[in-house]
């Protein structure tokens, strides 16, 4: 959740460590701070806020001078954000910067106190500094293995010791941290996107690892054991153009921009003599043929891609797919067997609770299939496969080009699938990889037709609550649509499947509730079209989201937004521009921060 960045160097570090800080506030945005090694010892300056809010107007009055240092922007877990519970947190000989939770700091903090150890934050970090305190005699790699020992849960700390002003120290237990590799300075950072502009060079900090860093060294150790290890230099395929806005008002609206060329870098290499190609990952037809079952699952709106997936695949391959949210998958105890694929879907490849539901599949014996878009994060290294969405950084919280990929994703395994075990021939799978290759054309003519998304918006900003409806793969793209808005807008928003409105919901309905109904598929859009003019009769202003050409009773809509008529599997590739922009207008128009919306962050690296 929280992001991290440290550096060693030559320069001035404190603007440094600002300008990284807020390449991360994506994961977090609840307070920040630095701490730098000034003249021999540590100088903190931390705010409750945005960084532009609170830490740099105390740092434009009084700013530590020193090359070597960390930073921190929080997502709050333990205790509210405040300037007392920001990071860094320290006690003048070790300062920490934390990414993660600390799951048994009540215990650390009950022992310590014993020994004389006083807590002044509410936080689990304190916990980690003042053990490492406990431990530290003077040698720091020490410390950090006995603290390790210690201490359960999952966590990336960037550590400063006042004894060693000339570098910092990290280490990492599940949650995210690379180390930087630059000329005459280094670096540590929760993401590469921090620090694009001074390397593309960095490793990958491994499970149980400590790193050492110095301007011009970097030195990787074994907790347990204590001896060095040799690692792999990564080079970064993002430039740092790619993680600024480019002249657009916001990354989400850039993002939204970027989906053309996001579908065309996830479809185009997988598709060879125009039919799908996973030979990057090794699954084979023979496998496909072999598995009893299809697993998918998710958070959020990698959740929804694996429902548009579920219904995609069930419909060409005829074979049952399972969807499930990630945080409930590992203890609902799922009968997943070695003779199962499971899919494994997270932007940041990260996902606290999906790399759980990862590893529980694993321990079954089930093939795993890990669809990400981080090179080298966790889940797909863990993965017995991985595919790589090539959708390059999305910096807003609120996912959409990371979306629109998952689902193209979806798309190409049920193509894939439905080929091998032989419910459609070669010549129509050619037809559906063709008709995929052409979506993104489509949907960048449905990114311009702007003006009547914002004029929807104006009608939305209003409500108090907002209700989607849908059928099918309609419903699918209900649920992500209600999503966005909500984040984003903070208008309550649910969707809902509409043939199910009889059955309670329809009780909320009345002039001042408005619906948002997608009906883009056509063997069912008479039986939307009858729930429409249902919560019509009883008030509700209504949005219909639907193809050009649709037989609309114009008497049941207030408001219509009409789409390319594609094939019917395909439209939810088409369909989610509107619901995106729609979500995105409303928001801008009751002034909300779109990319930094409230209590929310990017990579939810805690359960």
């Amino acid at each position: 959740m929280c992001g991290i960045v440290g550096y060693v160097g030559k320069d001035e570090c404190a603007s440094l460590l600002v300008k990284c800080l807020k390449r991360l506030e994506y994961r977090g945005y609840d307070s920040a701070g630095i701490a730098v090694f000034e003249k021999g010892r540590i100088k903190t300056v931390k705010a409750k806020g945005k960084i532009a809010e609170g830490l740099q107007k105390k740092l434009d009055e009084k700013c530590p001078h020193g090359t070597c240092g960390i930073g921190h922007t929080r997502w709050a877990t333990h205790g509210e954000p405040s300037d007392i519970n920001s990071h860094p947190i320290g006690n003048g000989r070790v300062s920490v910067v934390h990414n993660g939770i600390i799951e048994n700091y009540r215990e650390i903090k009950e022992s310590l106190m014993r020994h004389g150890y006083g807590f002044e934050s509410e936080t689990d970090t304190e916990a980690a500094v003042k053990l490492l305190d406990y431990y530290y005699s003077g040698d720091p790699i020490d410390a950090i293995s006995k603290m390790m020992a210690k201490v359960e849960g999952a966590y990336a700390l960037g550590i400063l010791f006042r004894d060693f002003p000339d570098r910092i120290y990290a280490v990492r237990k599940e949650s995210p941290l690379i180390v930087g590799k630059g000329r005459g300075e280094n670096f540590i950072a929760s993401d590469v996107t921090a620090i694009l502009d001074h390397t593309k060079e960095y490793y990958i900090l491994e499970h149980g690892e400590i790193a050492e860093i110095t301007e011009n060294a970097i030195t990787f150790y074994d907790a347990s054991s204590g001896d060095t290890v040799e690692k792999e230099v990564q080079v970064a395929d993002w430039d740092i153009e790619a993680a600024q806005k480019g002249g657009y008002e916001h990354f989400m609206l850039k993002e939204i921009h970027e989906q053309p060329s996001a579908l065309r870098n996830t479809i185009s290499p997988r598709i060879k003599d125009g039919l799908p190609d996973f030979s990057e990952c090794g699954l084979t037809d023979e496998m496909i043929r072999n598995y009893r079952q299809i697993w998918i699952v998710g958070c959020g709106s990698a959740m929804h891609a694996g429902m548009v997936g579920k219904y995609v695949t069930e419909e060409l391959a005829r074979i049952p797919v399972n969807v499930d949210i990630a945080s409930e998958f590992k203890y609902r105890d799922p009968l997943i067997k070695e003779n199962d694929l499971c899919i494994i879907i997270s932007q940041s490849g990260e996902t606290a609770d999906t790399k759980a539901a990862l590893e529980l599949a694993n321990k079954a014996g089930a093939d795993t299939l890990a669809i990400v878009n981080v090179v080298g994060s966790s889940i797909a290294r863990e993965a017995k496969m991985v595919m790589y969405t090539n959708a390059g950084p999305e910096i807003s919280v609120c996912s959409t080009k990371a979306y629109a990929v998952q689902c193209a994703f979806m798309y190409l395994v049920a193509f894939k699938v439905a080929y091998a075990v032989g419910t459609i021939t070669e010549d129509e799978c050619r037809k559906l990889c063709g008709e995929l290759c052409g979506i993104p054309d489509i949907v960048a003519k449905c990114i311009e037709e702007k003006e009547q998304y914002q004029f929807v918006a104006s009608k939305l900003i209003n409500a108090d609550s907002l209700l989607y409806i849908g059928r099918g793969l309609d419903y699918a793209l209900s649920m992500e649509g209600s999503l966005k808005l909500k984040e984003i807008s903070y208008i309550h928003s649910e969707s809902y499947a509409a043939g199910e409105l009889k059955h309670g919901t329809i009780s909320l309905i009345d002039e001042n509730m408005p619906v948002i109904a997608v009906a883009t598929q056509e063997r069912l859009f008479d039986k939307t079209q009858s729930n429409v003019k249902e919560v019509k009769s009883r008030g509700a202003k209504v949005v219909l989201i639907c193809k050009e050409g649709a037989a609309v009773d114009e008497a049941s809509v207030d408001y219509k937004v009409q789409l390319p008529g594609i094939r019917d599997l395909l439209m939810p590739l088409v369909t989610i521009v509107p619901l995106q922009l729609i979500a995105y207008y409303t928001a801008v128009l009751l002034g909300r921060d779109v990319d930094m919306p409230r209590n929310l962050a990017k990579s939810v690296t805690v359960e």
